[in-house]
């Protein structure tokens, strides 16, 4: 049996981005591919692919890394995908693994663009049926505010234990984009709305009217403490000095620290 592992990247516009990586790029790793099927924003997402012996007449078997967390109704803690294509959900004969006509690219485009996408809530079954109603998209958003952060922790998890084979490529992809994240969480703190961030921080026109949730904004605030340290030990934000990087991050925990003291002090 056959074992490829692949990472994907969150698609622009939606809840599984960090700003700001370069279209169309493909790396390998010890002799294991790493698929990159994304636009230009870029969460790392990774999957063990395993093919049967009797592949390609039978869809191959995939495992998501969950780091525990569930991201998506798809995708589950235990790391089954669930997915038509795949045969671990039901779906109509051309949405099924064909033998003579399915294939790997097939596979992982329809992860990322079926699963990883712009509402994931409606991946549910029978949610779909809300999509457009005030009571669905409600739900949807707060679902897509808790993914961010969610996809944030997968973030962290990546950092502390990457997949094996994968830890430069982790490390050097979260030390070129460290300022992009850090700069897609600001606007997010600040009430951007979640997939509403495109290509250089500029706000998608269609979502500027949308804000995120006071609850998001302080989440995002005090996660970001987290992530600036797992920069902090990836050498990121040293290097990154001569840009004024890390003054602004100084700047950054400095602000967040503020708000979280805030925040608490009206607890009591």
């Amino acid at each position: 049996m056959d074992l490829l592992r692949a990472v994907i990247i969150g698609a622009e516009g939606t809840p599984y981005h960090d700003q700001g990586q370069p279209a169309g790029q493909a790396t390998q790793a010890v002799g294991l591919t790493n698929a990159r099927t994304g636009t230009d924003h870029d969460g790392l997402f990774f999957f063990e692919i395993q093919f049967p012996d009797t592949y390609p007449s039978v869809p191959p078997k995939v495992h998501y890394h969950s780091g525990g967390l569930r991201i998506n109704p798809n995708l589950y803690k235990c790391g089954k995908v669930c997915l038509s294509l795949i045969r671990t959900w039901t779906g109509k004969t051309r949405e099924k693994w064909l033998p003579k006509e399915s294939t790997m690219l097939q596979l992982l485009v329809s992860i990322q663009a079926l699963i990883l996408n712009e509402k994931p809530y409606f991946n549910e079954p029978g949610y779909e049926q809300s999509i457009g109603t005030p009571s669905g998209e409600s739900f949807s958003k707060a679902y897509s505010e808790n993914v961010f952060l969610l996809s944030l922790k997968t973030m962290v998890y990546s950092m502390r234990k990457p997949p094996e084979h994968f830890e430069e490529f982790v490390r050097s992809h979260f030390f070129v984009r460290s300022h992009d994240i850090v700069k897609a969480c600001n606007a997010y703190k600040n009430g951007a709305s979640v997939g509403s961030m495109v290509k250089d921080g500029v706000k998608d026109p269609a979502k500027t009217r949308q804000s995120g949730s006071k609850t998001f904004r302080t989440n995002v605030a005090s996660f970001m403490k987290t992530v600036v340290d797992e920069f902090v030990d990836l050498g990121a934000i040293r290097e990154a000095n001569h840009r004024g990087f890390l003054c602004g991050i100084a700047f950054y925990i400095t602000i967040v620290a503020f708000l979280t003291f805030g925040i608490a002090s009206k607890k009591f």
